[in-house]
């Protein structure tokens, strides 16, 4: 029992505790500062010794050739005196030594003055007279914008899936007449064709029903007719009555001309030029409509008319006559040649039809190979009034029952003069061997369709 308390003892003796070191925070926070100086010090050391030291070892290791160092030259400009107004006055001495003869000239500031302050007011008048003719222009466009209207062909469909809708054409009109009770509107056939309901929208913007009063299949024209009674009080006062004007006159080409209607597309177009050329012509049946080209470019299918300054229509757009390589350009059929035909569909009569298609005899053919002055019968139509006549072609018709034909024109006023079905004696000239001889035929006109 003695010998365990004893070695219990000593081992309680022989046990030791370690304790740590205290932490002296303002030696190690000294020796960081201290660390830092000296390593902001040796670094500033280092920079200044490259500083220094660099420019000698590159000059020494990489030698560098001298080169010359050059400024910025600006070249000698070469400066031209102005010419002063003194300066355009020709010494009256140089002058005659350079042209003896000629008589010297002198002229003082106040002649130069008055001479630049011509030449001014002429630039101002030029500037004046052309802003005061396209004042003048747009102000006979406007108001012949009265006389047009848009034409809306209305017609009910039903699609693939049994849904009914209406199909809507537009296409532009002209109030061409007024005969006490009705407008008359000439429109093309085409927008209104199979057309259920026709409906005109005036310049007010007010849309009335429409009636058809007279179609001509050959020019692809018709008139349609608006009662007066039906028209507001409001619109009859803004619109107008389009006049017509002669595309006949022979100083025609190179005018100025408006072009009004769907002329780019869009069914109210105002476009300017000028009239081009007047040679071409369409030759109908019983007709030849004079063309009128312009210098105004618009759409394939333009429509609408030309309008002169006088505010007067000298044609009805019609481009489907143009030829391929002037597909865009506007042209027109000249009112001269369908005033007779517009005349008869106004008034709701019937074209008589005789089957011709001719032109005027040249003067100078009728000079030189003594070709007789009328209407020359180029062709007649088969099964035609004129072929079951006896008209041949190379034929010139002279007289229709008591009226002298001089051209193809006068041919043509003197059928509307008549009725289908109506007996007209037609003298006619035809070549033989001796020359032309007279022979008188007796036709009986046709119903023009």
């Amino acid at each position: 029992m003695k010998e365990e308390n004893v070695g219990s003892q000593d081992s309680d003796f022989l046990k030791e505790r370690i304790k740590q070191r205290p932490l002296n925070r303002k030696k190690l926070l000294r020796r960081t500062l201290i660390t830092a100086m000296m390593a902001v010090l040796f670094g500033l050391i280092a920079c200044l010794t490259f500083l220094v030291l660099e420019p000698v070892i590159s000059n020494r290791l990489y030698p560098e050739e001298e080169v010359e160092i050059r400024e910025f030259m600006v070249p000698d400009e070469v400066i031209e005196e102005e010419i002063l107004p003194e300066d355009m006055i020709v010494d009256e001495t140089q002058m005659q030594a350079e042209n003896p003869e000629a008589e010297a000239v002198v002229m003082d500031d106040s002649h130069i003055v008055e001479i630049v302050t011509k030449q001014l007011e002429k630039q101002r008048a030029g500037t004046d007279e052309y802003m005061s003719m396209n004042s003048a222009m747009l102000g006979i466009a406007r108001e012949a914008r009265k006389a047009m209207v848009m034409v809306s062909g209305v017609r009910s469909d039903i699609d693939g899936f049994n849904n009914a809708h209406d199909t809507v054409n537009q296409t532009s009109g002209t109030i061409i007449f007024d005969n006490g009770i009705e407008y008359h509107i000439l429109v093309h056939t085409d927008a209104i064709e199979n057309a259920e309901t026709i409906m005109v929208t005036f310049i007010d913007g007010k849309q009335y029903q429409a009636g058809i009063r007279r179609k001509n299949r050959d020019t692809g024209l018709t008139i349609l007719a608006v009662s007066k009674l039906m028209l507001s009080e409001e619109t009859r006062d803004q619109i107008k009555v389009m006049e017509l004007g002669n595309s006949s006159t022979v100083n025609i080409i190179g005018t100025p001309i408006i072009a009004i209607g769907r002329i780019v597309g869009n069914v109210e177009s105002i476009c300017y030029g000028y009239i081009t050329s007047t040679t071409g012509s369409m030759s109908l049946a019983d007709a030849s409509y004079k063309l009128i080209t312009s210098d105004i470019y618009g759409s394939i299918s333009a429509e609408g008319i030309f309008v002169n300054l006088q505010g007067q229509v000298v044609g009805i757009i019609d481009n489907s006559y143009n030829s391929d390589d002037i597909e865009n350009i506007t042209s027109a059929v000249g009112i001269s040649e369908l005033g007779p035909l517009i005349r008869s569909m106004c008034n709701n009569s019937e074209k008589a039809y005789l089957g011709i298609y001719g032109t005027d005899v040249p003067a100078e053919v009728h000079e030189e190979q003594g070709v007789p002055l009328g209407a020359y019968v180029r062709e007649a139509e088969m099964d035609s009034p004129a072929m079951s006549a006896g008209i041949q072609s190379g034929d010139v018709i002279v007289k229709i029952e008591d009226e002298e034909i001089s051209g193809f024109k006068d041919y043509i006023n003197a059928l509307f003069k008549n009725k289908p079905e109506q007996s007209v004696l037609m003298t006619v000239m035809r070549q033989a061997p001796e020359g032309y001889r007279e022979i008188e035929l007796e036709v009986v006109l046709g119903h023009s369709e």
